[in-house]
């Protein structure tokens, strides 16, 4: 016979890990119509304070910034357009999110991670080639045409180039009403302070001389 606290001992094991799911892994539910970010708030919290629902209007739940085209002029050759919880305080809880990116002809979305969402793409104009990496080192990778869906899994590193002869335009949903982004290039070698020349150059198997002048190009 099995004992009684057994189950007892499961279930509670059980109701913590559904309990931490829900804290670690996901943005907030809500538990009432809304919860306008109050982003002037003094009280620091995983979030954002809610707006006195006396003082919310819909503007707190519009954004007009995703008609216009980004600058590409830079580096990479994109530009990232957010509509987040930043610029919708409306979204607080909610758990989605928006981005425009446009692409240069040759620009690329370097390899980055969203530590809090995935992400769902739709390729609106241009010709990409997309793709993500497992944790088995996997490559998953596609040349997208226009109206063409594509889906990076949360954290994982991905990135998208434009291979047509246009400029391309994506408009991507996100499951977090801020998914934050971490560039695996800037994150390495553009931290400050800067990590080690050996931890680089052994993690990449280059010199330390070439570290130095890698990490020149973030300063």
């Amino acid at each position: 016979m099995v004992n009684p606290m057994t189950y007892l001992t499961l279930g509670l094991f059980l109701l913590a890990c559904r309990y931490n799911h829900h804290v670690m892994a996901e943005d907030p539910d809500p538990l009432q119509d809304f919860c306008v970010a109050d982003e002037k708030s003094k009280i620091f919290v995983n979030g954002f304070v809610c707006k006195n629902p006396k003082k919310v209007s819909a503007d707190d739940f519009f954004f007009r910034g995703l008609g216009q085209p980004g600058d590409t002029n830079n580096a990479v050759g994109s530009n990232v357009t957010a509509a987040n919880v930043m610029q919708i305080p409306g979204l607080n809880t909610l758990g989605i999110s928006l981005v425009r990116i446009d692409f240069a002809v040759d620009g690329i979305n370097p390899p980055h991670t969203h530590p809090r969402a995935t992400e769902i793409l739709v390729l609106l104009e241009g010709e990409l080639f997309v793709g993500f990496v497992d944790t088995n080192n996997k490559l998953f990778s596609k040349k997208l045409e226009k109206g063409d869906v594509f889906v990076f899994p949360k954290a994982l590193v991905h990135f998208q180039q434009n291979v047509g002869k246009e400029n391309a335009v994506v408009i991507s949903g996100l499951s977090s009403q801020f998914p934050g982004v971490q560039t695996i290039a800037n994150s390495l070698f553009g931290a400050k302070p800067p990590l080690p020349d050996n931890v680089l150059s052994k993690a990449f198997r280059i010199s330390s001389k070439l570290v130095d002048s890698i990490q020149a190009k973030f300063d």
